[in-house]
């Protein structure tokens, strides 16, 4: 193809991406980021075009004009991942606090319903060891003696290839299962949620009651603190997810369901996002901090008890006057 019959094809597509990328100077930060999805297969086209300018030795000009094009996309496309990034983490800074917040009554009812039966079932099984059967078959109880057993030299899940790294794969599935029924169904006008969570509480309940009558205190505690902190609070955080879209199905108020339902799932899915974060954060300290037998007991307890004071401020009390204006902000 000779170069007239080039530049004819394409002129019309460099004046528009010309334009654009002039355009885009004097539009806000708003606009940019939603017009600039477009641009990146514009621009993978503009830099086919100038590498087969180059390759045809095409005139200095025309190499000139669509280099300045290509970098000043460059420089566009660079911008609007920036803008990405930060919506990234003004969101994890302060529009996860802010929609937990907004959410309030539903994390409370959450953790009602996990929190009272872990406690309940634990003292009973404490009080009656026997009872641990009645939810948790005699092998799996077993399974469960020897992850903590003192006069074993590990902690935690028995190792497949002595692999921390796997155990972080592992503890990802398994803990995000548990989130995601939590959340999903929850779409049963709440009901799935509130069973999950009320099953999982007593589950977690009766191992604890079980360990602590046992005598293994020294090893399971110290192994849980750490990462329960992440772990459990997700769990409660993903349930209110899913109670946040029931209630939405049993009272509408003034919307259709399916127009609550709407609006629910954007406060939820928020939600959601924050606990897939922290269960990644409860994986790594799972696999790599909690089963380490060469930490002190103390020093896993200090950084444990740390860990659930900031996760609790951070949800609770960290900045609210700009969680509460990220909020306003972003309705």
């Amino acid at each position: 193809m000779k170069q007239l019959e080039f530049e004819s094809l394409y002129a019309s597509f460099w004046d528009e991406i010309e334009t654009f990328l002039s355009n885009q100077n004097e539009k806000s930060d708003h606009n940019k980021k939603n017009q600039i999805v477009l641009f990146p297969k514009d621009y993978r086209r503009l830099c086919q075009q100038l590498a087969i300018a180059k390759s045809r030795r095409y005139s200095r000009d025309l190499i000139i004009r669509l280099n300045r094009l290509v970098q000043l996309g460059y420089e566009r496309l660079y911008k609007a991942s920036s803008l990405k990034n930060r919506g990234i983490i003004e969101f994890l800074a302060y529009g996860f606090p802010a929609t937990l917040r907004a959410n309030k009554s539903f994390l409370w009812v959450s953790t009602f319903v996990f929190v009272v039966p872990l406690l309940l079932m634990m003292l009973a099984v404490i009080i009656n060891d026997q009872l641990i059967y009645s939810l948790i078959a005699a092998g799996d109880v077993r399974g469960m003696e020897s992850m903590y057993d003192p006069s074993l030299n590990k902690l935690g899940r028995e190792r497949q290839a002595d692999s921390d790294l796997f155990m972080f794969g592992f503890y990802i599935y398994n803990n995000i299962g548990i989130a995601f029924k939590c959340f999903a169904t929850g779409i049963f006008a709440g009901l799935g949620s509130l069973f999950v969570l009320a099953f999982n509480g007593l589950y977690i309940g009766a191992i604890s009651g079980h360990l602590t009558a046992l005598g293994f205190t020294e090893t399971f505690y110290p192994f849980v603190i750490g990462h329960g902190s992440f772990e459990l609070t997700a769990i409660i955080f993903s349930g209110a997810a899913g109670l946040r879209l029931g209630f939405a199905l049993v009272d509408p108020g003034k919307y259709s369901r399916t127009t609550a339902l709407q609006i629910a799932a954007k406060d939820a899915i928020k939600i959601m996002y924050g606990v897939f974060i922290m269960l990644l954060i409860a994986a790594f300290i799972e696999a790599f901090w909690s089963s380490s037998s060469t930490l002190s007991n103390g020093i896993k307890y200090s950084v444990g008890t740390l860990l659930w004071l900031l996760v609790i401020y951070y949800c609770f009390w960290f900045a609210p006057q700009r969680v509460s204006t990220y909020r306003h902000a972003t309705q």
